[in-house]
Order: C-alpha cells, then sequence, then structure tokens
C-alpha cells in the first residue's frame, strides 16, 4: 500500500479521537464548573442593615460583584437594564430578593438559595421575578436551545457559498439574503408559534439575522482566504467553542474563566445576549453585542469579497477557459 494513503489514514485514526476530546471538554467542563463569578447583584436600602448584607455577599470573594442603590425602585431599574441580574432589598420588615429570570433562570435560582443562606436566621424570604421569563419558557430551555440551530445555519450558509463556488459580491449577498430569511423564519417560529420570546418582532428577526450572517461569513471569509479547510475551521470556532462558551444556558458569569469573556466576543455567545436583550429587556445592554455581531460580519464581508477577487485566477477557472477557447488554426 502507498504510503501516502497510510498517512492519510492514520491522521484519520488520530482525528477523530481528537476532536471528540476537544467537544467533551468544550461543552462538559464549562457545564461542570457552574459557580458565580463576579455576578452583579445589588444591594438597596439603608445603613447598617445593607452594610451588613453586603458583607455577607462578600465573604464569598470573587463570587458577587455588588452594587448598592439608595431604595428598591433604583434596584428594579438596574434590573431592568440588565446592570444587574437582581437585588436584595433591606427593608424594616426584612431583606427582599428581586429577581429576572427572563435574564437567567439558573441565576434566579441561584441567588434565592444565597440570598436565604445570607439572610438573618437562615430563613426564607419573599422573592418578586421583576423581569420574568415567559410562561412558555418559564425555565429558559427554549431559548437556550436556539444558539445550537443558528451557529450551525451559518455555518451551513458559508459551507454551500464556498462549495457552490460564489465568489466576491454574489457570495456575499448571498449570506445576506440567506441569513435575513433565516431570521424571518426562525422568528416566526420561536415568536409567533412557540411564544419564548416576547419582544419586537421585527427586532427579534433583525437579531437572527445578524447572528446568522456574522457566523455564515465568517465561515465563508475563512474559506475563501484559507481554501476548504476553511469550512472546518470555522465551524470548529463557532460550534465547538461558541455555542458551550456563549452562556445562554446559565449566564456567563457562571463559565469558568475566561471561558465567559471569551464567549461573548464569538457571534453566538453575542447573539444569545442580545436576542435576550431585545425579546424581554427593550433593546438594554444591546450595545456591546450588537457591536461585537457587526465586526464579524464586517470582517467576514470583507473577506469574501477580498477572497473571491483572488480566484479570478485560481487553476479550476484556467482550466475551464482553457477548454472553451477556440483551438488554433493550422499553419
Amino acid at each position: 500500500m502507498p504510503a501516502a494513503p497510510n498517512r492519510r489514514a492514520a491522521a484519520a485514526v488520530l482525528l477523530v479521537p481528537l476532536i471528540v476530546t476537544l467537544a467533551l471538554w468544550a461543552f462538559a467542563w464549562p457545564a461542570a464548573r457552574i459557580a458565580p463569578r463576579d455576578l452583579p447583584v445589588g444591594v438597596a436600602g439603608a445603613a447598617p442593615a445593607a452594610d451588613q448584607l453586603q458583607k455577607r455577599f462578600e465573604q464569598e470573594e470573587g463570587a458577587f460583584e455588588i452594587h448598592r442603590y439608595a431604595d428598591e425602585p433604583a434596584a428594579r431599574t438596574a434590573i431592568e437594564e440588565r446592570v444587574v441580574y437582581g437585588a436584595v432589598v433591606v427593608t424594616s420588615e426584612g431583606p427582599r430578593l428581586l429577581t429576572a429570570s427572563a435574564a437567567s433562570p439558573v441565576v434566579s435560582q441561584l441567588l434565592t438559595g444565597a440570598v436565604a443562606a445570607a439572610a438573618p436566621g437562615g430563613g426564607g424570604i419573599p422573592v418578586t421575578d421583576v423581569v420574568a421569563a415567559p410562561e412558555a419558557d418559564p425555565r429558559g430551555s427554549a431559548l437556550g436551545a436556539s444558539i445550537l440551530p443558528l451557529a450551525l445555519a451559518g455555518v451551513a450558509a458559508g459551507a454551500i457559498v464556498t462549495l457552490l463556488k460564489l465568489r466576491g459580491a454574489r457570495a456575499a449577498a448571498t449570506l445576506i439574503g440567506a441569513s435575513a430569511l433565516v431570521g424571518l423564519v426562525a422568528t416566526a417560529l420561536a415568536h409567533s408559534w412557540l411564544g419564548v420570546i416576547t419582544g419586537d418582532w421585527w427586532a427579534e428577526a433583525g437579531v437572527v439575522g445578524l447572528t446568522v450572517v456574522a457566523i455564515g461569513s465568517a465561515v465563508a471569509g475563512l474559506a475563501a482566504l484559507l481554501g476548504t479547510p476553511g469550512i472546518g475551521l470555522g465551524a470548529l470556532l463557532m460550534v465547538l467553542l461558541g455555542n458551550p462558551f456563549s452562556g445562554v444556558t446559565s449566564a456567563p458569569e457562571l463559565l469558568p474563566a475566561p471561558v465567559g469573556v471569551l464567549g461573548q466576543w464569538l457571534p453566538p455567545g453575542a447573539g444569545g445576549s442580545l436576542l435576550r436583550s431585545v425579546a424581554f429587556f427593550d433593546g438594554h445592554a444591546a450595545g456591546g453585542p450588537a457591536l461585537t455581531l457587526a465586526v464579524w460580519a464586517a470582517l467576514g464581508l470583507t473577506a469574501v469579497l477580498v477572497g473571491g477577487r483572488g480566484h479570478r485566477d485560481d487553476p479550476a477557472r484556467r482550466v475551464e477557459t482553457a477548454e472553451h477557447a477556440p483551438e488554433p488554426a493550422l499553419a
């Protein structure tokens, strides 16, 4: 047997376990290490009771990032604007907890347990869900499960554009058109049919479309610059890393460092955060994720356009031109 096929077979035998190991690490490790890490939480009320409660939170070093507020309305506003995930309000009748299950049901449960343990006597305290998750998806399961299909849709769009040998402006227009259509269809399913997102319909469709075009253009751009292996690299980045690092099923602040931050720099994480802001919080805290997606889309589309110019003199086109060239006249 020739040496080259042997080397390819050996590479395949080693590559498959490597991919499986990477996938298990990317998906299982963050899930097994979920814990609060600088989780933004508010404390409202007058001293000294509020000070004592803040000190109890700070005893867990590095777990919570405390924001102080003068009263309950200020704490509610901070929750509605996605500055904090929840807040403890100290009153004359005892502490009260304000949560936002729409921001993260996991964080809401975590705060309920943590505040109950920190309260005097360790008893239960009243809990108010300021921004509640929709009744159709109280645990946020549907929203969390939606990121993987969007990542797959983006990878598929980038791969199809590459394999169909679309170049330049035609490739960019195809990516934008396909992503816009995905945004409309996905929003019709998630909002109009399932009712798991409840914000402005067209804004949600725009977020989904922007997420898909950011992923798809990144994949197609890598393929335009690196060739077909760019599709695999893009899929690895967006699916095997971007999806589990997104923090959509829990919260970025619950993932181990630097996974939580890195996930928000990738389109799946930025898209999940932006969709949550638009769907439940009237667009508050949407600027950062929107900018991240716009940068990825701009860089990817630029690579597609530049890479398309580089293929004008590729071997396949020279062969096609030679096949259709007229035969030289006989002397």
